[in-house]
């Protein structure tokens, strides 16, 4: 079974389950560590955390640097970009309320600070045009979106529902957190 996420938990422990974000996220705030990052910047730092006791990264409350009335097509990006609720609407307001803030966005955006938005927008739509084209990587931090592609991939017959089921089964037990089609009949067995 899943141990709980504490200080006292080693980091080789840690590593052989599946934790959610907001997991990851609470557990930073209660030991006075840094909370933003992605998913697998907040496994890293709990890890060296755990390893060591060492609170790299503390937590620094950040101002929001723009305020969408400061947003324009042609303000520059900059070096310290968070995607806010103000640049969500701003880009919702540009592109359409279909505007999501994919990985592979976000990483252009960190990647190209000294861009505009009016750049950011083209660049946006240039993404979206070429993910239809081929199909995407999920990243490793992604395990969820991982397993429930896979998951389809092996049983179009099935619904969301169920993959969902089988997913929230795997992701209790020790190990990765990879779709096999084991995990069929282990449930149906039960």
């Amino acid at each position: 079974m899943k141990p709980n996420l504490n200080a006292k938990l080693s980091s080789e422990n840690f590593k052989n389950y599946y934790f959610r974000k907001e997991e990851l996220v609470d557990f930073c705030r209660r030991e006075g560590l840094k909370v933003s990052g992605n998913k697998q910047d907040l496994e890293e730092r709990i890890i060296h955390y755990l390893d060591t006791g060492e609170k790299i990264g503390k937590c620094i409350k950040q101002n929001r640097k723009k305020n969408n009335n400061d947003i324009s097509l042609d303000s520059k990006i900059g070096e310290n970009f968070i995607c806010s609720q103000e640049v969500r609407s701003f880009f919702e307001e540009n592109i359409g309320s279909q505007f999501k803030f994919k990985v592979k966005f976000q990483k252009w955006l960190k990647n190209n600070p000294e861009k505009t938005f009016a750049q950011a927008i083209i660049a946006y739509n240039e993404i979206e045009y070429n993910s239809k084209k081929t199909k995407t990587k999920i990243d490793k931090q992604f395990k969820y979106n991982t397993y429930i592609r896979d998951f389809f991939y092996d049983n179009n017959d099935k619904t969301f529902k169920d993959a969902v089921t089988y997913w929230n089964y795997k992701k209790n037990l020790k190990g990765p957190c990879k779709y096999e089609k084991k995990d069929l009949l282990v449930l149906n067995n039960n």
